[in-house]
């Protein structure tokens, strides 16, 4: 977990740039997570971004009690203009130090607001990495998000339920690059696509 207030900001940039660089022929196509196309990931991006901007903002309903696993996400056609400003919102409600303390909800679970961050921050950083792979591009997530994200996965190791959440951990050497290592903690194949 983060203990301290962590600006989303910067990975939320990342995310809208590579959201933008998405062409609509790119959107049937695979990606490292199981059964999604990119054009339903980029609708997990958009509607955890929803989510959590209104956990952080405390503004508790429909957006924070869906279970994300309940349907397959899409996109519609004006995701484009969507994505970029609901990751600003995102960004934005976790400034107020009010979004890190108390309780709120995000995908139908309730849980303390500086867990509920570091949530949010890991499926920016994992999914950022899934949509970089998944249509070819560069991926540099913002490191403190990055470390943020890693010690989080790191926390998540031995609990009973975690395969259940990422899937079985994915072997990395030690001396891995950062990104790697949480790749793997994820349960990613950091080489994904593999052609053999």
């Amino acid at each position: 977990m983060t203990d301290t207030m962590l600006d989303l900001g910067p990975q939320t940039r990342v995310i809208a740039h590579l959201a933008a660089a998405v062409t609509d022929e790119q959107l049937a196509d695979p990606t490292p997570c199981p059964d999604l196309a990119v054009r339903n990931l980029l609708g997990h991006l958009l509607g955890l971004s929803v989510a959590f901007r209104d956990a952080g903002r405390k503004d508790l309903g429909a957006t924070t009690d869906t279970d994300p696993g309940s349907s397959v996400p899409d996109i519609g056609p004006g995701w484009r203009e969507e994505l970029p400003k609901v990751l600003d919102e995102l960004a934005g409600a976790w400034r107020d130090p009010a979004a890190w303390t108390g309780m709120t909800r995000a995908g139908g679970v309730d849980l303390p607001g500086e867990v509920a961050a570091a949530v949010a921050v890991d499926e920016l950083v994992v999914h950022g990495w899934d949509l970089a792979r998944a249509t070819g591009q560069e991926y540099e997530p913002d490191p403190a998000a990055l470390r943020a994200s890693y010690a989080f996965l790191q926390a998540c190791v031995g609990d009973p339920s975690r395969d259940e959440i990422f899937g079985p951990i994915v072997p990395v050497p030690d001396d891995a690059p950062l990104l790697d290592r949480a790749a793997g903690l994820s349960g990613r194949d950091p080489g994904w696509p593999r052609t053999s």
